[in-house]
């Protein structure tokens, strides 16, 4: 399991700076941390066993580390971001926050041949399980764990049981409140004098603010300009920062409520220059839940636009706050514009996302309707009333609902993305239904959409989880 990044034996600074010095001093750490993980011994098999586990899980802390500081040591990130699980970026303040390493870990034994369980007091909290209920057995493991994960597990422990492989996963398990926790399980089979599994350990950590704060880092890497480079798309992959979605305490969903929604935005820029244009796009989470998502152009270029889109921006916002509905609520808009001593002419859309119902109401001042992609399929919504916001003195906006379901995809752009837009969408169904992130779908819509512009565009990317 050695990681690359320490192969070479640790060498002196040589005056690098700090960083290298802390380079140094993690591997280390990590090749001592491996010394005392292959030296493990003991006379109890359960203490061995979650003596090594716990060095294993600490190797994987260290790695992560050690990726921390070789991405530090580079500088400003270049090029392309990688992609989901190409890079695990730790949260250093995880372990201060969560308390001691062994208070959120617990060990658990399954006797395949007596059918007695075992678990640790720990992790009995990690699974938010009486004490007084005694353990589970592994048929009953799967009660606690989120829907979607269960086939996870199973193939994991099949695996372990029947092929012999490590586990070594993640999936989420729900507590009795509500809560959705990350939980990564390591184990091994016990095999008997014949080769077959007689028992089953395994170690189970909570990493929830582990990948809570991987997530964070991730979103904030993404806002940071970039280079892509001669060859690379001309324009900015955004995955969103995931305090916008989720709801205020970071809970995640609910077992068997609804889906949130996940949200990238790909911006290509005309004339190679930063987007100074009047296109734009908003994600907005709202204090009742619900999802204000928009994407519109200005005309014009320059300080005065920009500072006329933040306006249309907050304007929508407070209009959303305020319960105001996407139809009326562009409405409100027009006349707000009208009143500016410099009215502009724009197009915009406007949309709120209500996760307890699964629907996206939407509304348009100009733009083409969104298009949904479902099992690999495309399809646009049906297009509401409206008209090009400025263009006429009290002009109204219908409003259309359409259903969102688990794993659908909604693509919303502004028309500069490309003449031809629908169809070259529309044939890129079969890969935005097949991707697991709406960061992915963003990266396909860029390599499809990479080319020589003269305006700036906007397309904003909304994945039902």
């Amino acid at each position: 399991m050695p990681s690359s990044l320490f192969a070479d034996p640790p060498t002196p600074p040589s005056g690098r700076g700090p960083v290298d010095a802390l380079i140094t001093q993690a591997r280390r750490l990590r090749g001592e941390v491996d010394a005392v993980r292959r030296d493990a011994a003991a006379e109890d098999d359960t203490l061995w066993r979650w003596q090594r586990a716990l060095c294993d899980l600490a190797v994987h802390q260290l790695d992560d580390l050690g990726a921390h500081l070789d991405q530090l040591r580079a500088g400003r990130p270049t090029g392309a971001p990688p992609c989901a699980g190409q890079a695990r970026e730790a949260d250093p303040g995880a372990a201060a926050r969560t308390g001691p390493l062994t208070g959120r870990v617990g060990s658990a034994e399954w006797n395949l041949l007596t059918d007695e369980v075992s678990w640790s007091d720990e992790l009995y909290g990690i699974l938010d399980r009486p004490r007084a209920a005694g353990p589970m057995s592994l048929d009953e493991l799967p009660s606690l764990v989120f829907a979607e994960d269960r086939a996870l597990l199973a193939s994991m422990v099949t695996g372990c049981l029947v092929d012999g492989r490590p586990v070594d996963g993640e999936f989420r398990v729900v507590h009795a409140c509500g809560r959705v926790r990350t939980v990564h399980m390591m184990g091994e089979p016990v095999l008997d004098a014949a080769g077959r599994a007689a028992s089953m350990w395994a170690v189970v950590r909570d990493v929830s603010d582990l990948r809570r704060g991987e997530r964070v880092v991730r979103a904030s890497r993404a806002l940071v300009p970039r280079d892509a480079g001669p060859a690379g798309p001309r324009g900015r992959v955004l995955a969103l920062p995931d305090a916008v979605l989720q709801d205020p305490g970071g809970a995640g969903p609910r077992a068997g409520g609804p889906a949130p929604l996940d949200v990238a935005a790909y911006c290509p820029q005309g004339g190679g220059g930063p987007l100074l244009g009047g296109d734009w796009y908003d994600v907005f989470e709202l204090p009742d839940g619900d999802t204000l998502l928009a994407v519109g152009d200005l005309a014009g270029h320059g300080a005065a636009t920009t500072s006329s889109v933040a306006m249309v921006r907050g304007a929508l916002r407070g209009l959303a706050v305020a319960g105001i509905g996407p139809g009326p609520a562009l409405g409100h808009l027009d006349r707000l514009v009208e009143a500016q001593e410099q009215p502009s002419l724009g197009s915009a859309l406007c949309a709120r996302h209500r996760q307890e119902a699964g629907t996206f109401s939407w509304a348009q001042a100009g733009l083409p309707a969104p298009v949904r992609f479902r099992d690999g399929a495309g399809s646009p919504l049906a297009r509401p009333e409206g008209v090009l916001r400025g263009a006429a003195a009290g002009g109204s906006y219908a409003q259309e609902d359409a259903e969102l379901l688990p794993g659908d995809v909604l693509v919303l752009y502004t028309p500069a993305l490309a003449a031809d837009a629908h169809p070259r969408l529309l044939a890129l169904a079969p890969r935005l239904s097949a991707a697991r992130s709406a960061r992915e779908c963003a990266a396909v819509l860029a390599a499809a959409f990479d080319g020589p512009r003269t305006d700036d565009a906007c397309v904003l990317v909304a994945r039902v989880s």
